[in-house]
């Protein structure tokens, strides 16, 4: 485990985009940022994606992070939402390949269960859990900006553990560990 390090968390969407951000020195944590990008006003997804990518950049070249911590799509009925929601994780994750920043994946509950104990959990359990964690006064008005931040601290605790989920240090990594991806 690294001493002194910094942990980018994305929570996917493509209505709303969560993310936050903290900073490991030892064994304490700090909260650097958190919030949201909206893209509901944007009817074209694939400008919705490139506005993900771009966000995301932009919060890696302002805080240097070194590690991204991402929530996993989750299986759900919609199809369609499935669809949407992985390609907006993968151009978050895209990003950060791009600057060769090592991606960690959990599954939503995972990152529940490391940040409440109960894999169930709701939101707001998550958000007033890491309000206590991180001392944070305030509950944002956008639950998805505490759900990017879960990421970032679920990762901080996992990886006080062996490793049980998937990382990725750049291109060539991400497809030697997944030929089937490979067209």
């Amino acid at each position: 485990m690294t001493a002194d390090r910094i942990i980018l968390g994305i929570d996917p969407g493509t209505t709303i985009m969560g993310y936050g951000i903290i900073h490991q020195r030892g064994q304490q944590m700090e909260l650097v940022v958190m919030g949201v990008l909206k893209l509901g006003k944007y009817p074209n997804h694939a400008i919705k994606l490139k506005k993900i990518f771009d966000r995301t950049l932009e919060l890696i070249r302002e805080h240097k992070p070194d590690e991204l911590a991402v929530e996993a799509p989750f299986f759900g009925k919609n199809v369609q939402s499935m669809l949407k929601l992985g390609r907006a994780q993968g151009v978050a994750m895209a990003a950060a390949l791009y600057a060769d920043i090592p991606i960690f994946e959990y599954s939503p509950r995972k990152i529940k269960q490391s940040i409440t104990g109960n894999g169930n959990a709701s939101k707001e359990q998550v958000s007033a859990m890491l309000q206590t964690l991180l001392h944070i006064r305030e509950q944002p008005e956008f639950l998805d900006a505490t759900d990017g931040l879960a990421a970032a601290v679920c990762h901080y605790f996992q990886s006080k553990k062996p490793a049980s989920s998937s990382s990725f240090t750049g291109w060539k990594a991400f497809l030697s560990q997944n030929p089937d991806r490979i067209s």
